[in-house]
């Protein structure tokens, strides 16, 4: 965020800086009405919309169009009766009718998609492109595991019917790879040889699967899960394998594993850490997360690692460093991401672990701009699909000549396919003595909440995701809990608290 904060306004969903002396009727990011603005610790209301029209998912930020909620989110399965209600944004916010750059975007995940609605919305004249090596319809990729599932159909994993591209006079090119960017000449060239001139560029490469070298990952059988063709091939790969082993115990894994538990096969999830999504969450909630899985019939092993895929030229099993082998005749590879960032090397834009930008997500280059997995944002790197969202809407705003600033989020998982409420949001262990730990554990449940300076900095709830809806907002909104604090209160307490609100 700017140093300038005289007339500074943060939405606290989505990290959107609004500049000017009062905030808006509301955000152009994401909707959310001015009482979700904040000036340090002034908070000015907002006269609430007499017929919301756009509803909000409490856990991932999906919004649904209509007079009514969904019965559940197509994101993440989040029951309708849990979104929230938001207004329109204003019809001055929506288009600019005098410009007509062209916009080229590279990558159709949810940061590309999200980018070319916001460039349509805030430019009715603006040219758009965007191009994808995928030959699918953009789709939802963190739906991918509840079509391993069966949750949900392939017709229900795009994210806009083919027509509504037309009908938004965008134009979406998929199957074609860009091979090179040329800043100089304001230009990408494809693979075919072929060129295409921008006048501002969005980059939505996103990242890929990170494949560890271990000796044998090339034999028949071994896959990631990074795409939608990689999940049909899990499916027809399923049908007669009779032992599956994950690779990796973060969100992915898990939801991999509870997705093929489903089907009759034997799976075995493997993690290298002492217990399951170390980044999420602490070791009590991981115990019970373990029980859970383990309750499904999925076997598990913490603490190993695999050394070595076995079998000629098709998988037959995996060598751990103990030297035990677990036969599988399907191995899933869902050890992290990296990102898709050597377009942006190799154009010479500044790129750490992902490529650089600044709040107003543009790049070292003054008209590229980056967005989603492939964005390092003042040193994080998020990868994950609200940020992706968030992030790809203001980029594509500022293309198309608007000035609106990302002011970051609080990082936040949860988990599908599984059947068990999770929610993991922000800091959950504590890094001094300023930090106030608050949980308990009863009865296959648990709830930590992490205090510091009078404000919730994180949580972590397992077992019941109630309140998770409240808890998010006032880790974004930096709710003042000196109070409710002053009191040492228990973690039923601090339920108590939010269930009342």
């Amino acid at each position: 965020m700017s140093d300038n904060n005289a007339n500074a306004w943060r939405c606290t969903v989505c990290g959107y800086v609004h500049r000017g002396p009062v905030p808006p009727n509301e955000c152009p990011v994401c909707g959310a009405p001015e009482e979700r603005f904040e000036k340090y610790v002034e908070h000015v209301e907002a006269k609430p919309s007499e017929k919301p029209k756009q509803w909000r998912c409490p856990v991932c930020d999906y919004e649904h169009s209509g007079d009514q909620p969904p019965e559940l989110c197509p994101v993440c399965a989040t029951p309708g009766k849990q979104f929230e209600a938001v207004t329109d944004i204003e019809e001055a916010d929506k288009a600019d009718a005098g410009r007509s750059d062209e916009i080229i975007v590279i990558g159709a995940g949810i940061a590309g998609i999200s980018a070319v609605e916001s460039v349509r919305q805030s430019s009715s004249n603006a040219k758009i492109t965007v191009l994808t090596k995928e030959k699918h319809p953009p789709y939802y990729r963190l739906n991918l595991t509840r079509f391993l599932a069966g949750e949900i159909t392939g017709d229900e994993l795009p994210i806009h019917p083919e027509n509504w591209y037309q009908e938004n006079r965008i134009r979406l090119l998929s199957g074609v790879e860009v091979s090179d960017i040329s800043l100089d000449k304001r230009q990408i060239s494809l693979t075919d040889r072929t060129t295409r001139s921008y006048d501002k560029l969005i980059l939505t490469a996103g990242a890929h699967s990170f494949i560890p070298p271990i000796p044998g990952i090339h034999k028949g059988g071994v896959t990631a899960l990074r795409n939608l063709d990689d999940a049909r091939y899990i499916l027809q790969e399923a049908e007669t394998a009779k032992s599956v082993v994950i690779i990796g115990g973060g969100v992915l894994g898990l939801e991999a594993a509870g997705a093929l538990a489903k089907k009759p096969v034997k799976v075995t999830l493997l993690e290298s850490f002492e217990w399951l999504m170390p980044r999420q969450l602490n070791r009590k909630a991981a115990g019970l997360l373990e029980k859970h899985i383990e309750g499904l019939g999925i076997s598990l092993k913490v603490k190993v690692i695999a050394q070595e895929i076995v079998g000629d030229e098709r998988v037959a099993g995996v060598l751990l460093k103990s030297g035990e082998t677990i036969p599988a005749d399907l191995v899933i590879m869902a050890a992290g991401i990296r990102t898709n960032s050597y377009l942006a090397r190799l154009a010479g834009l500044r790129v750490n672990h992902g490529v650089i930008v600044n709040d107003y997500m543009q790049t070292s280059a003054p008209d590229v701009y980056a967005a989603g997995d492939v964005a390092e944002y003042r040193g994080t790197l998020y990868g994950l699909w609200n940020a992706a969202l968030y992030q790809g809407s203001i980029a594509g705003m500022n293309a198309a000549g608007k000035t609106v600033e990302f002011g970051g989020i609080p990082r936040s998982n949860s988990l599908k396919v599984l059947g068990v409420d999770l929610l993991s949001i922000g800091k959950f262990e504590a890094e001094d003595g300023s930090d106030i730990i608050i949980e308990a554990e009863c009865e296959g449940t648990y709830s930590q909440f992490l205090f510091r300076d009078s404000h919730l900095e994180g949580a972590i709830l397992f077992g019941n995701t109630a309140i998770s809806g409240k808890i998010k907002k006032a880790i974004e909104k930096r709710a003042d809990f000196s109070g409710l604090l002053k009191r040492q209160p228990s973690a039923s307490d601090v339920w108590d608290f939010f269930v009342g609100k």
